[in-house]
């Protein structure tokens, strides 16, 4: 569906069912220079099943206009917007790598808005190394190669998609690829910016899960632990073998630690 935010148009997938707001709201936040497609599985399993979903291209990504957000507290608010802008008074924040610093921030910003979190691929600090931003900023494909080949496990590079004939590393930069110039720097930018995350984690008393990945090389599963010690109210899951890209890598095992 789409919908303005903020004077944004935004596109917003809803797992093929129409949002309703008197069900319980999730919504799912995508990370660094990705789309609403990552949570396509996921997002027609919670539709189907008891909740109002709103998988949001962030603004500057996907099928949203705009320029892209540059700061993770700016993309917070916008998070914000969009609730309100979708009539629901409240909701469960799941994000995925950035989309996790987005969903904390907005808990600790907007607390009356966020009844529970789940941050998946997640850490305490998510430093970007030179060479990827710079070849981000140049817009250069070695920053395309760079993440999808960091983001994925072992195993997935190997093959093993639970659909038949696709193909998980060529996916990734697909997506990717179709990105708009500077979009990719602007979100790693956002991460590598940001330094609230302790901060804010001490003041968000939600239930909070995190998942992370046992062979993640972009945010190790040490990280997530060290963000996990500061929330009060959390459980961690670790998926043994699984990579930065969770939701194609291991989209069962995922989905069990976020309704577990």
């Amino acid at each position: 569906m789409q919908l303005t935010v903020n004077g944004v148009d935004t596109f917003i997938a809803t797992g093929g069912r129409e949002f309703d707001s008197s069900q319980p709201t999730i919504v799912l936040l995508h990370g660094a220079g990705l789309d609403h497609t990552t949570w396509a599985l996921h997002s027609r399993w919670f539709a189907h099943h008891g909740y109002g979903v709103l998988a949001p291209d962030l603004p500057g990504h996907g099928r949203s206009a705009g320029a892209p957000l540059p700061a993770i507290a700016d993309m917070a608010d916008w998070t914000a917007g969009l609730l309100d802008a979708a009539g629901a008074a409240k909701a469960r924040l799941v994000g995925h790598s950035m989309g996790s610093l987005i969903a904390l921030e907005t808990a600790a910003r907007h607390p009356a808005k966020v009844s529970a979190l789940g941050l998946i691929a997640t850490a305490a600090t998510m430093t970007v190394g030179p060479d990827l931003l710079n070849a981000a900023e140049a817009n250069d494909h070695g920053a395309v190669d760079m993440v999808s080949i960091w983001g994925l496990g072992y195993q997935a590079e190997l093959g093993g998609s639970l659909a038949p004939g696709l193909w998980m590393h060529g996916g990734a930069q697909r997506v990717l690829e179709q990105g708009r110039p500077g979009v990719l720097f602007n979100d790693l930018s956002a991460c590598n910016a940001y330094r609230n995350a302790l901060a804010a984690a001490a003041r968000i008393t939600v239930p909070t899960t995190l998942v992370l990945g046992e062979r993640d090389m972009m945010t190790p599963a040490k990280a997530g632990q060290a963000l996990a010690a500061a929330l009060p109210n959390s459980r961690t899951v670790v998926l043994r073998g699984a990579g930065h890209m969770m939701m194609a890598e291991r989209p069962d095992e995922l989905l069990a630690a976020l309704t577990g």
